[in-house]
């Protein structure tokens, strides 16, 4: 698997086998969010317009990608909107890792070194590492931006077409083309007006619409809002706070250098996941469950055999 920083690439050394799961989202290749501490794959809520999975407040968990393409792709992976491996606020034009054809790749946390990462955590926002390090926007989504890479192909020589050949009439003083008119003027036209349009100036950039200045702005009036969310009486207790992902404990992780050239300079494929824990993500609704009053007792749900004794009561 390989990684995309300017003019090369990390590759994971580790290689295991592509497996398609139920829970993954992509068509170039397989994501998947998976809890480290059971083993299994979180699944996989759409609402909203949006993939969701439900974490679990402290337990480890690994965003894993299998290539379903034979060729290699490059996937450049964020979570709460900071690249996983340089701690950036994420971009698309950022390194990243490289897969080989139909490889997978368990990424456990973010990237310290070629050999040791610092383990990805479902914890409270507050203490998420985007959080800490003022970027609270973006907490509680995972990115992954996949790339083709730019096949080489080998120069082809081109025969120049043929031309017929007309006459020279000295009554002219320019050839005839194939259709009868007269090529030397139109070729003086032409050279004027390329060297007009290379001597006008270019016209001057144009600035952007928005600011840089209304950043500080928005950030406060995030913190604001969120902070009044959590102080109204009418916001679920649940919603109070969200989860975000940690900078957990360092573990062994090797990695290589490996060089990438991109297709072309946008994502041939974005995949984004939202999270949040599973209190949260039914007070929103994007999981339904069945309200108590909703399961009616039955009368006889298992008569089998005589009455056993209860368990002993301890006061």
């Amino acid at each position: 698997m390989l990684l995309q920083k300017s003019l090369f690439t990390a590759v994971v050394a580790a290689t295991a086998a592509l497996s398609f799961d139920a829970s993954a989202i992509g068509r170039l290749a397989d994501v998947t969010v998976t809890d480290r501490s059971t083993g299994q794959t979180l699944p996989v809520y759409f609402a909203k317009g949006e993939y969701w999975v439900a974490g679990t407040p402290g337990a480890k968990y690994s965003v894993s990608v299998a290539n379903a393409s034979g060729a290699r792709v490059l996937a450049v992976m964020s979570v709460d909107g900071v690249n996983v491996l340089n701690g950036e606020t994420a971009g698309v034009e950022q390194s990243g890792y490289v897969f080989n054809a139909y490889q997978r790749y368990d990424v456990n946390g973010w990237r310290k070194s070629n050999s040791e990462i610092a383990a990805f955590e479902f914890v409270a926002s507050p203490a998420s590492y985007a959080e800490r390090t003022g970027r609270p926007a973006n907490v509680g989504v995972i990115g992954v931006a996949l790339f083709k890479e730019r096949v080489y192909q080998p120069p082809v020589s081109v025969t120049p077409p043929y031309r017929p050949y007309y006459p020279y009439d000295s009554r002219k003083s320019a050839p005839y083309g194939a259709n009868g008119a007269n090529e030397g003027a139109g070729a003086a036209d032409s050279a004027a007006a390329a060297g007009s349009a290379m001597s006008r100036p270019a016209p001057a950039p144009t600035a952007p619409a928005a600011s840089a200045a209304t950043a500080p702005a928005q950030e406060s009036e995030y913190r604001g809002s969120a902070k009044r969310a959590e102080t109204r009486d009418d916001a679920p207790a649940a919603m109070r706070e969200k989860l975000g992902t940690g900078h957990g404990e360092r573990e062994y992780s090797q990695v290589t250098n490996t060089a990438f050239n991109r297709a072309q300079s946008t994502p041939n494929e974005t995949i984004s996941i939202r999270y949040d824990s599973r209190e949260n993500l039914v007070s929103m609704g994007v999981i339904q469950e069945p309200h108590p009053w909703s399961v009616k007792p039955r009368p006889f749900p298992n008569n089998l055999g005589f009455v056993p004794d209860p368990p002993r009561y301890w006061r």
